[in-house]
């Protein structure tokens, strides 16, 4: 166990966690806007819109491009997305390390700079007729390399812009700004493919992350609200995770997390094979259920933001949430046409952001200070580290059975996780969301 002058990294924890939280000034109104009212957070959300509609453009591409180059295959449809999230396995719990030990912002000018590379090169092979589909996989091997260290760190930074009191209605606004995004992007997409072709897709993926890099650029670093860096030592990926085991109630949530976006957040497969090998469409059909998806989802985070000011996220919304969306996601597997599966897209987006941004919010909100960026390491990683098991399970039922099948399974799997979920929390009596205090450093 790493050492430190007054003993170890978990009794240090266990010390801050005894200490009474320091007075807080209530703000004088509380709306769903409010973290807005941060400078940096402006920023930082202005260049996220820009950069989050070239990203979904490119999901839209990538997707379409591998389904061309494949034949229309959903196995490496789903081989595409194993290789661009695999690397989560590996690299977000070091990632959340980094991001105790380092300056956040820096870490994230870099990776943001290599995730534009990794779009710049694809649509140079893709627009000069080069590309191939181990080009593709290759890709989205870095890609995903990049992503996986990425993510914990951006997570992990919100608190740093907006402070504690404001982080449930930054995440819920994090989560609009990205369901816009993903209403406009694969929307412009489907017309932009069928148009000029998938290559400028990437390509203008790489311009728009100007925006993001530049956001964090403008930020004046004297008004982030920074926790004492943790020191380098020797044991402290493990030292996060006993952390963790000893929480039992977050080992349950992130166990539910893990099977719900393993098996029933599967979009970027589902709908592609629903839109082009059910129902016979093209790109732009493709974006239109993309689209309907992100409308519900701009609604569920919307209405998490309206419910941020409300207090903290409740046991009821999280399981409510769950359970909601696996009824709507088999509803939306069975429907007869792809406008009526497009249509019960809308509410299972709805039910989708009730549960991520409260799953989310809750996650962070009840783990100490110095152990932030490794919990939300832990975090991203059964959040998006499933999907190389779920991607190729999902794309042999669409191929051994039908296209709607990953909707159902995905569905009644969420809804069996959800119930077991609920029950063992409630034995355990609920969530815990003790006061942490939040020792911050301006610099």
């Amino acid at each position: 166990m790493p050492a430190y002058a007054g003993g170890s990294e978990t009794d240090r924890v266990d010390r801050d966690i005894a200490l009474p939280p320091p007075r807080e000034k209530a703000p004088k109104r509380s709306g769903m806007f409010d973290s807005l009212k941060v400078r940096n957070y402006r920023f930082y959300a202005s260049g996220q819109v820009v950069s989050l509609i070239g990203v979904w453009m490119q999901r839209v591409a990538q997707d379409w491009l591998v389904l061309e180059l494949s034949g229309g295959s959903p196995v490496a449809l789903g081989i595409a997305a194993a290789l661009q999230f695999a690397p989560t396995l590996v690299f977000s719990l070091y990632a959340g390390v980094l991001a105790d030990r380092m300056d956040k912002r820096r870490l994230l000018l870099v990776l943001e700079t290599g995730l534009a590379l990794c779009a710049l090169t694809l649509g140079l092979l893709d627009v000069t007729g080069l590309a191939e589909l181990w080009h593709v996989y290759l890709l989205c091997l870095l890609l995903g390399c990049v992503s996986a260290t990425e993510t914990p760190v951006r997570q992990s930074f919100v608190i740093e812009m907006v402070g504690k009191a404001q982080l449930p209605n930054a995440v819920a606004l994090n989560s609009m700004t990205f369901n816009l995004a993903r209403m406009v992007g694969p929307a412009v997409a489907g017309v932009g493919i069928t148009l000029i072709g998938t290559g400028w897709m990437f390509l203008i993926n790489a311009a728009s992350f100007i925006g993001v890099i530049g956001g964090l650029l403008l930020m004046d670093v004297s008004q982030l609200h920074r926790s004492d860096p943790v020191p380098r030592e020797r044991g402290q990926l493990r030292e996060g995770l006993r952390y963790v085991k000893g929480r039992p109630d977050l080992v349950i949530l992130l166990v539910l997390v893990f099977f719900i976006s393993t098996f029933g957040l599967n979009f970027f497969l589902t709908l592609a094979v629903m839109a082009r090998n059910v129902f016979g469409g093209n790109a732009d059909a493709y974006g239109l259920l993309t689209t309907l998806l992100a409308v519900g989802t701009l609604a569920g985070a919307t209405l998490a933001a309206k419910r941020s000011t409300r207090g903290k996220p409740r046991l009821g919304l999280l399981i409510g949430g769950a359970l909601a969306f696996g009824f709507l996601e088999v509803a939306a597997g069975l429907m007869p046409n792809l406008l009526t599966v497009g249509l019960m897209l809308i509410p299972v987006g709805i039910a989708m952001m009730t549960f991520t941004t409260t799953a989310n919010a809750t996650v962070q909100m009840s783990v100490a200070p110095a152990m932030r960026g490794r919990v939300m390491g832990l975090y991203m990683l059964v959040f998006l580290g499933g999907t190389p098991l779920g991607g190729p399970v999902m794309g042999w039922l669409a191929e051994h059975y039908t296209g709607r099948a990953p909707l159902v399974a995905g569905g009644l799997i969420s809804i069996v996780t959800a119930l077991i979920g609920y029950a063992v929390l409630v034995r355990r009596g609920g969530l815990v969301l003790p006061k942490f205090p939040v020792r911050t450093r301006r610099t």
